[in-house]
């Protein structure tokens, strides 16, 4: 479920409670938190309303001027049920805090590492996690497509397995490109050290 930046900045500033979307089956349901650019939102209640019960003041409190706006908001490819979502912010995301580690225990380190090879072990694409993220390392802020040029992994599937390492706390997502966030180089660095022991 995907808002708008300046919808985003509403919702944690309390000005947004709702939102309305268009589709064939809801995406989310009541008490899940989403991830976005503002921290974390909690979904407080979702139902599924015809259009004529939607009013003006549901359109702002959704960030719209009036129920014209956001009806015309609805793209023409949605089809399906409308549904009427309360929302509210929730919490900063809990993955800025891991990221930023720069302690890193031997318990950690075991812990990445098996979910490392877990995500490798489950792909179609085989053993990519550390090639993706010596990647983003040598080359940060690289747009996706540059990234699927640098490793020949196809773009989209690049963007959904990097968000992945994201939720591990090992990269930093930006408005262009990616980094390795400090958790990741400590991870890497660990790495390096312990199969330089070897």
């Amino acid at each position: 479920m995907l808002f708008k930046e300046v919808h985003l900045q509403d919702i944690r500033a309390g000005k947004i409670t709702l939102a309305f979307r268009k589709w064939q089956k809801a995406s989310v349901k009541k008490g899940s938190l989403l991830n976005t650019s503002v921290g974390l939102l909690e979904i407080d209640s979702i139902e599924t309303v015809n259009e004529s019960d939607i009013t003006d003041k549901d359109a702002k409190q959704a960030g719209f001027t009036d129920k014209k706006q956001l009806l015309k908001s609805f793209s023409h490819k949605h089809t399906g049920e409308i549904f009427k979502i309360s929302i509210h912010y929730y919490s900063e995301d809990p993955r800025i805090k891991l990221r930023e580690q720069t302690d890193y225990s031997d318990q950690q380190f075991d812990a990445v590492t098996e979910k490392l090879a877990r995500l490798d072990q489950y792909s179609k694409n085989g053993h990519w996690t550390n090639k993706v993220l010596l990647s983003i390392r040598d080359h940060p802020n690289l747009p996706a497509a540059g990234l699927a040029n640098l490793t020949g992994f196809e773009k989209e599937w690049l963007k959904l397995n990097i968000r992945k390492l994201k939720n591990m706390g090992l990269t930093i997502s930006h408005t262009i490109g990616y980094e390795v966030s400090p958790l990741g180089n400590n991870y890497l660095n660990k790495r390096n050290d312990s199969k330089n022991k070897k």
